[in-house]
């Protein structure tokens, strides 16, 4: 019970209620009547919308509205928004840009030519004069991106996507994709902007600039760096869909391991293991499974549990994960949260259905680790490997399906490598690389510098990773930037390496911030101060090296002030966070820490109820019960 308690705190502890007036008009055209149809956008709004009424949005939808419509909602907007804290404008549809002017389209518009934009459609003026009205915070985001449908306009309307907007104070304007250029529709239910976004807004505790790194991340990966959103922010203070802390219960990895194994669920472990196949607690997870196993022990339900059921549904729409909803359902099916359990499920791609669309299943089955999102976790090569005939029958119906995206190019090669058809995936490697996905441009850059199936040739390798760098690729930069620090195949340059992981870092790359911190532990790149900065986000954005690392900075005040208590809090955090060094560093390795911090360590273990033994600075294996209890348990619930 105990553990139920402190998870159940980690999950809602940053979930007070929202005392603001938040409103929100949202959008969705699509169904049409002289200008292409486009599917997305009316299932966008309708899941948008959603979403904002369980964040506390009064919340007005529209969808496949007329011109009269769009222009009634609007007005109607503009006077709801006078007194809201925070209000915000979501619209998906076509929109078009003439002569740097941007223009949302109803569908009932007929556009033959330019005139005709300025006739039948929105100006995006009216829109930023509704949100104006609002006394706080404005935020507008536009999915409305597409290729310009207009055919018969001069050469000032032809530009694809929108044009770059918005100076004014206390405004965040998000685009689904860079200025001037075009964004997707999805191979599922959703936009790939629309997807990300929904798989973020309920972040507790993440300001909107960090979801939006989250949000561009995922798109960028989905797109194969095609489409990478953007915004322009005048904000003059931090916005917080779901106010409050970061729990201290650790990631949302970390608390699904902990609900699996506290209960000892057969069913979450096997969750986690799908989400996470190389996490932290995999190898944990595994184990465990054995274990359950050998005692021929069910799947634990324990549907008595007024506190497992809370739990089970917070974790599952937070992470907003299709198993975790349907084994909700399961257990509890006339539970009090079916019927929005029900509704997201519906907006959350089934890539398992067989019926599930090609683009879908492509994503599922051939998506790369590095690439991973929300929704698809990635898949390790030998795994894809016993799945490479229906990964590459997948992937090739969704490029055809889909030729302006060749993102699924890329994901039809990686999954013919896997099937040991070297050539064919070269060929395949190289036509989505020319068509510049990121992915494929880092596949085929590392082809080059071993020469696997291709000639070696380091230059011509640097000059990959570069294109890929430039489509957003946080691995292109890293590999470019190891090279510019080796001078391989390349002049050595290292502020350009620098430059490089610093924009893959502020891009929210665990791995170049980590680093980064290196470099700056060296002095290359900074001292010590910026080195424990970037251990730390390394290790917040996902990479837990940063954890130790970070430590032994601490530990030795190296270059830092020395700090006992923060060295032994990162380590603690490491024992719950990593795959196992920061437990062996204090089980193992413990005379290469100073004393204090050992005792640190053991004193809150000791505070925790873990740890009963000597407050010595001793460590070692006598810590080892209270530190596996820490990494399942974490830290005790605190008292208010």
């Amino acid at each position: 019970m105990a553990l139920l308690l402190a998870l159940l705190m980690a999950l809602v502890g940053g979930r007070p209620a929202v005392a603001e007036t938040r409103i929100a008009l949202v959008i969705g055209d699509g169904q049409y009547r002289h200008v292409p149809v486009l599917n997305n956008p009316p299932f966008d709004a309708k899941d948008i919308a959603a979403e904002l009424r369980t964040l506390g949005f009064q919340v007005t939808l529209g969808v496949d509205l007329d011109r009269a419509g769009m222009e009634r909602a609007i007005a109607d907007f503009a006077k709801a928004s006078a007194e809201a804290d925070v209000a915000l404008v979501y619209y998906s549809g076509h929109g078009v840009q003439v002569a740097g002017h941007n223009y949302l389209i109803p569908v009932d518009a007929e556009l033959h030519d330019e005139q005709d934009i300025y006739k039948h459609t929105i100006h995006f003026d009216e829109v930023m004069k509704a949100l104006q009205q609002a006394k706080g915070i404005r935020l507008l985001f536009l999915d409305a991106c597409r290729t310009n449908p207009v055919k018969d306009a001069s050469s000032a309307a032809r530009p694809q996507g929108l044009a770059r907007v918005g100076d004014a104070a206390n405004f965040l304007i998000a685009f689904a994709t860079q200025p001037d250029n075009v964004a997707y529709d999805g191979a599922g239910r959703n936009s790939p902007f629309a997807q990300a976004l929904l798989s973020h807004l309920a972040t507790a505790g993440q300001d909107i600039s960090s979801m939006m790194i989250e949000v561009r991340k995922d798109v960028i990966a989905m797109t194969g760096g095609a489409q990478i959103p953007w915004e322009n922010s005048s904000l003059t203070r931090q916005f917080y869909f779901v106010p409050g802390q970061m729990s201290e219960g650790g990631s949302s990895e970390t608390l699904l391991w902990r609900l699996g194994a506290g209960q000892k669920d057969a069913s979450l472990l096997r969750i986690y293991l799908d989400r996470y196949p190389e996490g932290a607690h995999a190898g944990d997870a595994k184990a465990l499974l054995d274990e359950l196993g050998r005692q021929n022990k069910a799947a634990a339900a324990p549907a008595a549990n007024e506190n497992v059921e809370d739990l089970l549904w917070r974790l599952a729409k937070s992470e907003r994960q299709r198993p975790l909803l349907e084994l909700y359902l399961a257990r509890y099916p006339n539970g009090p949260h079916r019927q929005e359990a029900e509704a997201q499920l519906a907006s959350l791609p089934d890539a398992q259905n067989a019926g599930a669309p090609p683009g879908i299943v492509c994503q599922r089955l051939a998506t790369h680790p590095r690439d991973a999102t929300a929704d698809f976790p990635g898949t390790e090569l030998e795994t894809l490997a016993r799945n490479a005939d229906l990964a590459i029958a997948a992937c090739r119906e969704a490029a055809a399906q889909h030729p302006d995206q060749a993102h699924y190019v890329a994901l039809l090669a990686r999954a013919t490598a896997a099937a040991g058809e070297r050539d064919e995936a070269v060929r395949l490697y190289k036509q989505a690389a020319e068509a510049g996905d990121a992915r494929a441009l880092v596949s085929l850059g590392l082809l080059y510098e071993a020469g696997d199936g291709v000639a070696k040739d380091l230059r011509e390798a640097d000059e990959l990773y570069a294109k890929a760098a430039a489509r957003g690729s946080a691995d292109g930069a890293i590999n470019l930037a190891v090279a510019l620090m080796k001078g391989a195949g390349i002049e050595r340059d290292t502020a350009r390496a620098v430059a490089l992981l610093k924009g893959a870092t502020a891009g929210g790359s665990a791995i170049a911030a980590y680093d980064l911190g290196v470099l700056a532990e060296q002095g290359v790149a900074g001292g010590p101060r910026e080195a424990l900065d970037l251990f730390r986000r390394s290790a917040a954005l996902g990479d837990p090296r940063g954890y130790v690392a970070a430590a032994i900075l601490l530990d030795e005040g190296r270059g830092v002030a020395k700090d006992p208590e923060a060295a032994a809090e990162e380590l603690l955090r490491g024992v719950a966070g990593d795959s196992g060094e920061a437990f062996s560093q204090l089980t193992s390795k413990a005379p290469t820490w100073s004393h204090e911090t050992i005792k640190a360590v053991e004193a809150r273990l000791k505070s925790a109820g873990y740890y009963t033994g000597p407050v010595d600075g001793k460590g070692g294996a006598a810590l080892a019960p209270a530190l596996k209890q820490w990494r399942l348990l974490g830290p005790p619930q605190r008292k208010s």
